[in-house]
């Protein structure tokens, strides 16, 4: 437990403190704004970027987690929108139940505790994990928020893959990866200078994160709210680490996994629900609900983890 609370303990305060700075109107909505899309072109970018050319040559990157994870999410996204169809009666709440229940806030939260266990060798592994799953989330995003399947234009996925090859993320990961593999140098000036964004983006994110949280949107939709909570906070680690522990991937691969599952619904699925026309208070609780709720399920799971060795 003293483990899993070295792991999960600084991300809290930092969560905390952002809540408490908009409350006293230390920071507002357009700080907010600003310091997220700059941790969202800027300095995450650079973080992943670095991460990946710093790493050593000889690194191995098991592809066949990528590709099992991958898998594993959009059979998660089936289960869940099955149990979802026919557990929970209003049919109007479903896409953002079912996109609260997936769509897993790992380029922050996820990457947080891969960073605390792992170093840079975890953020090399979440970084990647992060890419391929940008593309998933906001496909699946998309589709399962819009009221008819039948009713997804063309216009509307070709949005999608617009907004996906413009993702700073992806970019960087994607020259990242060009300039590892073909070992281009880079001057340890812009290193260094780019290692001071980098180091900006998890504070920064958390603190963010955690003024975006808005309990006065919390309303009574509490059946609504536990469903989509439980699934993803606890029923997605436990099967995805669950299956992942079976296939046979141990220690880093196995705790990305549980790290990248188990982190709370994504903040951006509030921003898509609103786009969306969706019900954006049932999307604010779930935030709410598995952002508080994740630093205890987070807790315990990594201190069950790390009690039998597996990470």
């Amino acid at each position: 437990m003293l483990f899993s609370i070295s792991i999960t303990g600084p991300i809290f305060p930092l969560l905390f403190l952002g809540f408490l700075l908009k409350r006293v109107n230390i920071i507002n909505d357009e700080f907010i704004r600003v310091a997220s899309q700059l941790v969202f072109k800027v300095t995450l970018p650079a973080l992943l970027f670095l991460s990946i050319v710093k790493s050593p040559l000889d690194t191995d990157i098991d592809f066949s987690f990528i590709a099992y994870m991958l898998l594993g999410n959009f059979l998660f996204f089936i289960l869940v929108t099955l149990l979802t169809k026919y557990w929970i009666p209003n049919k109007q709440d479903h896409g953002v139940i079912i996109q609260g229940s997936f769509r897993a806030n790992a380029g922050i939260i996820g990457l947080a505790y891969a960073a605390n266990v792992y170093g840079d060798a975890g953020i090399t592994l979440a970084a990647l994990y992060v890419a391929f799953n940008t593309v998933l989330y906001n496909i699946l995003a998309v589709i399962i928020l819009t009221p008819s399947i039948g009713s997804v234009n063309r216009a509307a996925l070709i949005n999608v893959f617009k907004s996906i090859a413009k993702n700073p993320l992806i970019i960087a990961i994607l020259v990242a990866a060009l300039v590892f593999i073909l070992a281009i140098p880079i001057p340890t000036l812009m290193i260094n200078a780019g290692q001071y964004f980098a180091d900006m983006t998890l504070p920064m994110a958390l603190l963010c994160t955690g003024g975006s949280l808005n309990l006065k949107k919390v309303n009574n939709d509490t059946v609504n709210t536990l469903f989509a909570t439980a699934l993803k906070l606890i029923v997605a680690p436990i099967m995805l680490t669950g299956a992942s522990y079976f296939l046979g991937f141990r220690g880093l691969e196995l705790g990305i996994a549980f790290f990248m599952t188990a982190a709370p619904t994504a903040v951006a699925s509030y921003m898509m629900a609103s786009a969306m026309g969706e019900n954006v208070n049932l999307a604010a609780n779930i935030i709410a609900m598995t952002t508080a709720g994740s630093l205890i399920t987070c807790s315990l799971g990594i201190s069950l983890l790390y009690s039998l060795h597996l990470i």
